[in-house]
């Protein structure tokens, strides 16, 4: 097998763990490229190439976490992991736990890590690797890493997020909200939403967002039910979709643009948390991103006629 064939093949994992160390895709997929220039450069051909380029993209991605906290401390409200439509790596062994540590709750509980916690649990408690395989990835004693662990898991095990394991009803709840939300059925959202449900926005200070959470059914349900239909009625849509592994929809403009990614929380029959991300560079990795600006003012125009 050539090199390149082997570096395609494990392309998804490296991915994966990137991007859940990193909670961004641009930033993982360029640690995976700079992980390809470093192996197609080696002199050697290594005896594990899994061991290797898992080492590599593990470092890589400690260092940029790293730099890149630094910019979050100054982020303009919210901070969400840019959305991820489609997780590349499918292991059946560990769906679970794979689909668990994408979700956007998972993703924001790692941020509770430090760079190493966070790339020691990943690797042990997701991606199954032996604690010679994570010592040496991520530079440190195996000794060091059950330390790493044990405070990790300590970290996570305190907050660790539920979510409904059935999914035909965890989609079944989805298809129902996404319907109520397109008609405006206030009475219909607030059935389906938890008494406690949170309604958080990431715009980065960029696009038009929430001045604070939102939180209760009877609230949710009122600004979803009162707003959402007036996107539609300016030719927005709204595609159901998969983010990071859990319900969610992304809305896009007249000329298929993104302009929002909805994902869903989804516990005991009921939405626990809705997180929307409108940042556009949170976006960008989707497609051509649209001016939420021009689609707000759109919106206020619409309602200022029909009042």
């Amino acid at each position: 097998m050539s090199k390149v064939e082997e570096f395609e093949e494990l392309r998804p994992l490296l991915f994966s763990i990137a991007y859940r160390i990193l909670g961004s895709v641009t930033e993982a997929e360029d640690a995976v490229q700079e992980t390809w220039l470093r192996f197609d450069v080696s002199p050697t051909r290594p005896t594990s190439a899994k061991a290797y380029l898992s080492t590599v993209v593990t470092r890589l991605s400690i260092d940029v976490l790293r730099s890149a906290r630094v910019r979050r401390e100054a982020y303009v409200g919210p901070w969400f992991p840019e959305p991820l439509l489609d997780d590349p790596y499918q292991d059946p062994e560990r769906s679970v736990e794979l689909a668990d540590s994408v979700s956007m709750a998972a993703l924001l509980l790692l941020e509770r890590l430090s760079p190493l916690e966070r790339a020691v649990f990943l690797m042990r408690e997701v991606f199954a690797f032996e604690f010679d395989e994570v010592a040496t990835a991520v530079g440190r004693s195996e000794a060091a890493c059950r330390q790493l662990l044990v405070r990790a898991r300590r970290h996570m095990e305190a907050g660790r997020p539920r979510f409904e394991t059935d999914r035909q009803e965890r989609q079944e709840l989805a298809t129902r909200f996404f319907d109520a939300l397109s008609n405006g059925d206030v009475g219909g959202l607030q059935d389906l939403l938890a008494a406690d449900v949170q309604l958080v926005g990431d715009g980065g200070g960029k696009t038009p967002q929430l001045a604070r959470a939102v939180s209760g059914a009877a609230g949710v349900a009122k600004l979803l039910g009162a707003f959402i239909p007036w996107l539609l009625r300016v030719d927005v849509t709204l595609e159901p979709h998969e983010v990071n592994g859990q319900p969610g929809a992304v809305f896009r403009d007249r000329e298929g643009k993104v302009l929002v990614v909805l994902a869903l929380d989804v516990l005991d029959g009921r939405v626990q948390a809705i997180r929307s991300v409108t940042n556009p560079d949170k976006l960008g990795h989707l497609g051509p991103v649209g001016d939420v600006w021009a689609v707000d003012r759109e919106v206020k125009q619409a309602r200022r006629r029909l009042n």
